[in-house]
């Protein structure tokens, strides 16, 4: 959440709406993004007409299938951070959805019914659970991966601009974040306004997910 307030007056000044996708996450000013400090922060974003989706409530990192139908993964915070752990589709459901109680209790809105697995990382099996959650699965295209969270050493910002701004297609889903703790050259600052700029000036326009029927 570092660059948080960055990236939202930047969204604002282009006029920009996005779909934010949110976990419990540890922050920058040793509070969690989801706790009552960050309250007035996304009351603002869904008065500004942006979406919003659920990247499980602990930050669960995908690692395998399990041997009856559940699944292992990780999470990066919480009582059981770090310790790969056994989730059935009820269990596994419930950190999706914890996601979007905790959202209406900040705002008073619900979610999209959408959600996206931490790192990207998933399978067939945890995709469907997530479906029968009622929770569609997003991620993004390959040329969308905006590289926040590459080494700033072996990819500068300009690197990372020049990618985007020339790679991307119509449809094409970004992904970014809110801040990166291991990125030394902070990303949003320096890459999204020129970026937003670069697209617009090839006739790009922007919508949040999910993508609306044509």
């Amino acid at each position: 959440m570092s660059v948080a307030q960055t990236i939202a007056d930047i969204l604002n000044r282009q006029n920009v709406k996005a779909t934010f996708f949110l976990a419990n996450e540890k922050t920058s000013r040793g509070d969690f993004s989801l706790d009552d400090s960050w309250k007035s922060y996304w009351q603002d974003r869904v008065r500004e007409g942006h979406h919003f989706g659920s990247h499980t409530y602990d930050h669960l990192y995908f690692v395998k299938d399990g041997p009856a139908g559940e699944i292992f993964a990780k999470p990066q915070f919480g009582p059981k951070a770090g310790v790969a752990t056994l989730y059935n589709e009820a269990s596994y459901c419930r950190e999706i959805r914890r996601v979007d109680e905790r959202f209406k209790e900040l705002t008073g809105t619900s979610l999209q019914k959408i959600w996206r697995a931490p790192g990207g990382k998933t399978s067939p099996r945890s995709i469907r659970m997530g479906d029968q959650c009622s929770y569609q699965h997003i991620g993004w295209s390959p040329a969308g991966f905006l590289g926040d969270e590459l080494s700033s050493q072996t990819h500068p910002n300009k690197m990372l601009l020049d990618k985007a701004s020339s790679q991307l297609q119509d449809g094409d889903i970004t992904m970014a974040h809110l801040g990166i703790w291991s990125r030394k050259d902070p990303w949003a600052p320096a890459v999204l306004e020129q970026l937003i700029l670069n697209l617009k000036a090839r006739g790009f326009c922007f919508a949040t997910l999910p993508k609306r029927d044509k």
